[in-house]
C-alpha cells in the first residue's frame, strides 16, 4: 500500500528533476539549433491541420451563440468585442491545449519512447552525450515555440472566422464589428494569451519528454506512454489555464 502511494510522488520527483536539469542544460553550449528547427517543423506539421479543423468549429459555435444573445438584448453591434475577447482569452489557449497535448506532445513521446526501447538513450550516455541536452531541451523549446505560433494562428482564424460568420450569415454590421474589436480586448489580454500558450507548450513538452524517456515494456510501453502523455498534459494544461487566467484578470483589473 505504501509503495502504491509513494509511486506518484516518486514520479513527480523524477519529473521535477528532469525539469531542473533541462533548465540547467538550456544554457549549456553548444545549443542544438538544427535539432530544434527539425523538431519545430515536425511538431508544426502534425499540428497545423488539426488546429484548423478544431479552431473553425469553435469559432462558429461561440460567434453563433454570442450573436443570438446580443440580438436578444439589442446589442448586436458588440459582436466584434465578444468575438475578440472570447477568441483571444479562451478559444486560442484552449485549442492550443488540445492540439499541443493531442498531437505535438504525443509525437515527441513516441519519438523518445522508440529511442528508449531501442536503447539509443543508453548508448548516448555510454558515449558521454547528455540526452537531456541533446534531445530534451530542443524538443521543449520547439514545443513552446510552436504553441505560440498555434495560439497566434487560432486567434487570427477566430477573429476572421467570427467576422465572416457574423457579417455574412447573421447580418452584423461589418463596420461596427471592426470598430468594437478592441473594446474589451487590449494588449494585456493578448499578452496573457501568449503567456498561456508558452506555458502550455513548455509543460506539454516536458511531460512528453519525461514519459518518452521512462518507457518500459517494449512497443506496448510506448503506446501506454503516449496515452498517458495526453491525459497528464490535459490535466496540467487546464490547471495552468485556470491559474494564469485568474492571475491575469487580477493583474489587469478584469
Amino acid at each position: 500500500m505504501l509503495t502504491k502511494l509513494a509511486s506518484p510522488f516518486a514520479a513527480f520527483g523524477d519529473f521535477f528533476a528532469l525539469t531542473t536539469e533541462a533548465s540547467r542544460e538550456l544554457f549549456r553550449r553548444p545549443f542544438q539549433w538544427r535539432e530544434t528547427v527539425e523538431c519545430s517543423w515536425a511538431i508544426a506539421r502534425v499540428s497545423m491541420v488539426p488546429t484548423l479543423l478544431v479552431a473553425i468549429p469553435f469559432t462558429v459555435l461561440v460567434s453563433f451563440t454570442l450573436n443570438i444573445l446580443l440580438r436578444e438584448i439589442g446589442a448586436q453591434d458588440l459582436s466584434g468585442a465578444g468575438a475578440a475577447l472570447g477568441t483571444i482569452t479562451q478559444i486560442g489557449p484552449i485549442v492550443t491545449v488540445l492540439i499541443v497535448a493531442g498531437a505535438g506532445a504525443t509525437a515527441i513521446c513516441a519519438d523518445l519512447g522508440a529511442r528508449t526501447i531501442r536503447e539509443e538513450i543508453d548508448a548516448m550516455k555510454v558515449l558521454g552525450i547528455n540526452p537531456i541536452h541533446r534531445l530534451v531541451v530542443p524538443r521543449v523549446i520547439a514545443s513552446t515555440g510552436v504553441a505560440l505560433l498555434l495560439n497566434s494562428l487560432v486567434c487570427t482564424i477566430g477573429i476572421g472566422g467570427g467576422f465572416v460568420f457574423s457579417v455574412y450569415l447573421q447580418d452584423v454590421n461589418p463596420g461596427a464589428f471592426l470598430a468594437n474589436l478592441t473594446l474589451l480586448t487590449g494588449l494585456g489580454e493578448l499578452m496573457i494569451s501568449m503567456v498561456k500558450a508558452a506555458l502550455f507548450g513548455l509543460f506539454a513538452g516536458l511531460v512528453a519528454c519525461y514519459q518518452g524517456l521512462n518507457v518500459s515494456g517494449g512497443a506496448k510501453g510506448v503506446g501506454d506512454a503516449v496515452n498517458e502523455t495526453v491525459v497528464y498534459s490535459f490535466m496540467a494544461l487546464f490547471v495552468v489555464n485556470i491559474v494564469v487566467t485568474a492571475v491575469g484578470l487580477t493583474a489587469t483589473g478584469g
